[in-house]
């Protein structure tokens, strides 16, 4: 009876070690949310370097348009297609933007283009301000007409509104180096869309870059 007792207790001894041993399940469906997290988590990395690099990029290289002058050099009768085009190759070749952004800034110009020729906005003086939205009276690329003063100014940080494996709505907004040192900016929010094209992020909208505002006088 005696040995009785003590293989038993041995034989739950051994029972339970080898349940303390036993990695716990992982089903498959827990497993694929687990990877498409970290997925989500790579993509939403990539995005927020991409808005970076985009933004840093288009204040220090970009001057979006160039007014036409007559021959008396008063009048303006277009925006420089010349200059435009060349825009454009630079848009092409720093790989930020997607085909939809391209085509989108391009018709804003070559609207423009037309409106100022046709007298849309009367007769627009060499000096004068151009009366429509397009990167007239603000930046576009932050839609604010003074930036934050802070060395980091371009390390903003992302909210994601919808993302899927494909595209992305999302907003941007300053980091907090900009909000320690100016707490004023802590409401701001930009709008931008992401599209993959060969399997890379691309900017496929921002904001100051709207079409139908753009192209609205005032």
């Amino acid at each position: 009876m005696k040995y009785r007792i003590i293989f038993i207790l041995i034989i739950g001894l051994v029972i339970i070690s080898c349940n303390q041993d036993k990695e716990p399940v992982v089903t498959e469906e827990e497993q694929t949310e687990t990877l498409q997290k970290k997925e989500l988590s790579k993509d939403e990395e990539e995005i927020q370097n991409l808005i970076r690099q985009v933004l840093k990029w288009g204040n220090s290289k970009v001057n979006l348009w160039t007014l036409l002058a007559d021959d008396k050099d008063s009048i303006c009768i277009g925006l420089n297609l010349k200059e435009h085009k060349k825009n454009l190759d630079e848009l092409k070749k720093t790989d930020f933007f997607s085909i939809e952004f391209i085509e989108n800034y391009n018709q804003i110009i070559l609207t423009l283009d037309k409106k100022i020729q046709n007298k849309e906005f009367g007769n627009l003086l060499v000096g004068d301000l151009p009366p429509f939205n397009f990167a007239s009276d603000v930046n576009p690329w932050c839609l604010c007409q003074e930036e934050p003063c802070d060395p980091n100014l371009w390390e903003v940080d992302i909210n994601i509104i919808r993302l899927s494996s494909e595209s992305g709505e999302l907003e941007y907004k300053w980091g907090k180096s900009v909000l320690n040192a100016d707490p004023y900016w802590k409401d701001f929010r930009y709008k931008f869309k992401v599209t993959k094209e060969n399997n890379k992020w691309k900017i496929s909208y921002m904001e100051g870059f709207d079409f139908e505002e753009g192209i609205k006088g005032w």
